[in-house]
């Protein structure tokens, strides 16, 4: 292995980051090196940077800056601008979307997911002559929008010969959640390497001295090079030092003790470069005469320059090292920080009007309105370039300028919301609690109340938070605002289906919602309805549902009716309107709703058994994941245990298991635990046990969905569990406790079943039926609501075939059970097609080798996807699009995916996922 740098001590950190580089052209990786300041991070950087140089590795690179972290895309802009001129190869909604973050487009796209794309196919692009590297120094000082773009990218380059290598100072947090990040950390060196490094750069040092260097560097490298300079300079009291500092505030007073004795022009020169959001040499001295009151020439850098502490490329001025601007920023008193952003407001007032109110609310010391309003503009102009993390920053500081409490309070809300949009549940609960809840206007209380539970969709039943959320709905309609009324019953509603607040509770819901005066049929009331009493009201919602003679054209109306569908139990139909709004989302790139909508269709699919469809699960866990929307993270988690135990047969504690505990423990949080989640878990487990053919087992598992005092009963989900649960009992002699509750849930159901409540009780009023009676409810079962679905029609085939074969009518019971295995095969199943097969060898037939692949099988969730829209028709672009994925990704999957599925062209993948035999 090659030696990339003659860095002392950093041999071992070297070779790790030699081996990163030989692989990079077989997969993409994103390594952080984590340490603090000083450490050699940037050397370690600089020397791998070189080696990838040498390499043929085209590299792309950017270093954060402190007095730039509020300014939108500063960072990502730096990374990208060689390549801006390929732009023009974008689709055109990316290449608008990237250009307007810039500020280079006139189009309003507040769009950053359709920008990240846009950087991720430049960047991929960039590599497809040869490997990129991207190098980001100080990820810590960049700012909020660019690092979002960072994280985007990092999750999404495995399949591109990229690297990302980026260096963050420890105590600092970006992207520390990013699981796709591999942490690199970087300790000071050990004794020996900094003897050897004091004796190399200070040979002349006293050896006291250098022994007291040694002790206060700590193995810092930068440390060990600075403090010598600082003490021969005799400028630097090196014995004054307080022991009690932490080193790194040691290290950034002797940089600042460097700047004390150049000329008073030059440090003005200094201050104004140190709190600038730029590096422009114009601005910088147009500010410094703005202070000084005269004319100001290049001349004035020149002392800095000369000392090291400034280098320039005649237009721009920069900082030697990140801790010069860190010192001089930290020396500074308050009122010299005003008097230089207000000299930096003034110098950039006409040109740039946002980062001119940045610096003027910088500069104010007291409440402004006209200061905290100009800075609310420029936040929402921020907004609309698709920057909410600046907009937040911004906001937040108008909120401390704003002399009035309400205005303040607006304001903080309106960044909270921002933060709750880019997944920051710490940062809202923290603005939360910055709001004085006294001073605002109702409405604003309501804003709060609303953003108490958003990041858990309701998670929380406790029965008093949800009379609160219907104590203020009641206030918004006496005050005629129905729209913020409905929007706290859906929250109250929500919190009623995910746990158990009390029936009394339930039925106030719905109760404050039908005082509204609004017709049934609106979809707000019928949502509502369906999420807080289902079962009683589930009729009429039904019947409102089938009126409707064409699908809603507006998608947020679709979802709001899906909703509906989905908790009555008209699953057909909550997957037909979530059509609707899936694609909106997607084309919107509204990420966080996108998520909810995906897992609400992946179970719709479940219990339906359209397992094509479940496969959303995992890109709703993905996005949930990305969105900080834990509770819909969970939903993701449970619909894929739940698809591999229906198709792999696997016992619960198989390969899935971790899925499933993720998912219990979101829903064990809240004080009151989520009993929808819970119950969806025992199903995936019980599921997997029959799979498994361990019925005992899966009868436990499914059986605490219907026990009352278990965390995991639900109303609605033991009704899709019971069939399942007369299977288990049908095998293991719990038959007589299954009929009592089949009782129970007929009495609960009347005589208006959905039509998954249908095909539960049809079902299992055969199973569970003596011989005596069986024959006409399984006939009964076959053409009743399991006609709909190719599933649940298996699952009668089978069950009724296996009666007619104990029955000793085994000729009669083939015709069924191949129909069964047929159908488990066509889905997937593999463990319920097997059981079809032993069935069929039980009757004196011989048994059966399938003679084509299950496609479900082979491909990962995200590959089946691929796959499908692939054989829709849909371009590599237009897939990536879609599941926010480079093009090119799409296309090293489908390169995997080729052979796994014997086909050679995208023609063929169509024939091949319908199960259907390839030539």
């Amino acid at each position: 292995m090659p030696d990339i740098s003659p860095l002392v001590g950093r041999q071992d950190t070297l070779r790790r980051l030699t081996a990163v580089l030989d692989g990079v052209p077989e997969r993409g990786r994103t390594v952080a090196l984590i340490g603090e300041a000083g450490v050699g991070k940037s050397a370690l950087q600089a020397a791998t940077v070189e080696e990838a140089r040498a390499r043929g590795f085209r590299v792309l690179g950017a270093r954060g800056s402190e007095s730039e972290s509020h300014l939108p895309f500063a960072s990502l802009h730096q990374v990208l601008r060689p390549l801006l001129g390929e732009a023009a190869q974008l689709p055109v909604r990316q290449r608008e979307a990237l250009l307007s973050g810039f500020g280079m487009s006139d189009v309003d796209v507040p769009d950053r997911f359709l920008m990240s794309l846009a950087a991720l196919e430049l960047v991929a692009a960039h590599a497809q002559e040869a490997p990129v590297l991207v190098s980001l120094e100080d990820l810590h000082w960049m700012d909020e929008p660019s690092l979002d773009v960072v994280s985007f990218i990092a999750r999404r380059i495995e399949g591109e010969p990229v690297l990302m290598l980026a260096s963050v100072r420890s105590g600092t947090s970006p992207l520390a959640d990013d699981a796709s990040i591999e942490w690199l950390h970087v300790d000071g060196l050990d004794d020996s390497s900094a003897a050897a490094l004091i004796a190399a750069r200070a040979p002349g040092l006293d050896p006291a001295l250098r022994e007291r260097v040694l002790r206060e560097a700590g193995g810092n490298p930068l440390a060990l090079l600075e403090f010598p300079v600082a003490m021969a300079s005799g400028r630097f009291g090196w014995t004054e030092l307080s022991d009690e500092l932490p080193m790194t505030t040691r290290l950034e007073r002797a940089f600042a003790s460097r700047a004390q004795h150049l000329p008073e022009v030059t440090r003005t020169v200094l201050a104004v470069a140190a709190l600038e959001d730029g590096t422009d040499l114009v601005e910088i001295l147009a500010a410094v005469a703005v202070l000084t009151g005269a004319p100001v020439g290049v001349e004035a850098c020149e002392p800095a320059l000369a000392a090291g502490l400034l280098v320039s490329d005649g237009t721009s001025v920069e900082f030697a090292h990140p801790l010069v601007r860190s010192a001089l920023r930290h020396a500074m008193s308050q009122s010299r920080r005003q008097q230089v952003h207000g000299a930096l407001a003034q110098v950039l007032q006409e040109r740039h009007r946002d980062r001119a109110a940045w610096h003027r609310a910088s500069a104010a010391g007291t409440p402004d309105e006209q200061v905290a309003g100009d800075l609310v503009v420029a936040a929402e102009g921020a907004v609309r370039r698709g920057a909410l993390g600046s907009a937040v920053t911004w906001l937040l500081r108008a909120a401390t300028l704003s002399p009035d409490d309400a205005l303040r309070g607006a304001r903080l809300l309106r960044a909270a919301e921002l933060a709750f949009e880019l997944g920051r549940a710490r940062q809202v609960e923290e603005i939360r609690r910055q709001v004085d809840r006294d001073s605002l206007q109702p409405g604003d209380r309501s804003r709060l109340v609303w953003l108490e539970g958003v990041f858990d969709d309701g998670a929380s039943a406790d029965p008093a938070q949800v009379r609160r959320l219907v104590g203020y709905a009641q206030e918004a309609l006496a005050a005629d605002d129905v729209d913020l009324a409905f929007q706290l019953l859906l929250g109250a509603g929500r919190r009623a289906w995910w746990g158990e607040p009390g029936a009394d509770v339930r039925h106030e819901i719905v109760v404050t919602a039908l005082s509204a005066g609004l017709h049934e049929s609106d979809p707000r009331v019928l949502a509502v309805l369906a999420l807080s009493e289902p079962i009683e009201h589930g009729p009429a919602v039904l019947r409102h549902l089938a009126s409707m003679v064409d699908e809603p054209a507006q998608p947020d109306v679709a979802a709001t009716l899906a909703i509906a569908a989905f908790c009555v139990g008209d699953l057909r139909r909550a997957l037909r309107l979530l059509t609707a709004p899936v694609d909106a989302l997607r084309s919107q790139s509204r990420l966080s709703p996108l998520a909810e909508a995906l897992a609400i269709r992946s179970w719709s699919a479940l219990y339906q058994g359209d397992f094509d469809l479940v496969t959303s699960a995992d890109e709703a866990m993905r996005l949930a994941d990305q969105t900080g929307r834990s509770l819909w993270g969970a939903a993701g988690r449970i619909g894929i245990a739940t698809l591999g135990a229906v198709r792999d047969g696997l016992p619960s504690d198989g390969a899935d298991a971790t899925l499933l505990a993720e998912a219990e423990a979101v829903a064990l949080r809240p004080a009151v635990p989520m009993s929808t989640l819970l119950a969806a878990v025992q199903l995936a487990r019980g599921l997997a046990e029959l799979g498994a053919g361990r019925h005992e087992h899966a009868y436990r598992q499914l059986r605490r969905v219907f026990e009352p005092g278990d965390p995991a009963h639900h109303q609605v989900q033991q009704v899709w569990t019971l069939g399942y649960l007369a299977d288990a009992a049908v095998a293991t002699g719990h038959g007589d406790d299954a009929r009592r509750l089949l009782t129970e849930l007929e009495a609960l159901a009347g005589h208006d079943a959905s039509p998954a409540t249908a095909v539960a009780l049809e079902y299992s009023r055969a199973v569970l039926a003596d011989d005596e009676a069986a024959e006409p409810l399984f006939r009964l079962a076959l053409e009743g609501a399991a006609r709909g679905s190719r599933w649940h029609r298996a699952r009668v085939e089978l069950a009724y075939g296996s009666w007619l074969r104990r029955q000793r009518r085994a000729v009669e019971s083939r015709t069924l059970l191949r129909d069964a295995r047929t159908a488990f095969e066509g889905l997937g199943t593999r463990a319920w097609a097997e059981r079809a097969d032993q069935e069929l060898r039980a009757t004196g037939e011989q048994g059966h080798r399938p003679t084509t692949s299950d496609a479900a099988e082979m491909l990962s969730a995200q590959e089946s996807e691929i796959a499908r829209l692939a054989a829709e028709g849909l371009s590599n672009r237009e897939i990536g699009q879609r599941l926010y994925l480079s093009h090119r990704t799409v296309g090293s999957h489908l390169y995997r995916i080729f052979p796994k599925l014997g086909v050679t062209s995208r023609a063929q993948l169509g024939a091949v996922l319908a199960g259907a035999r390839v030539g």
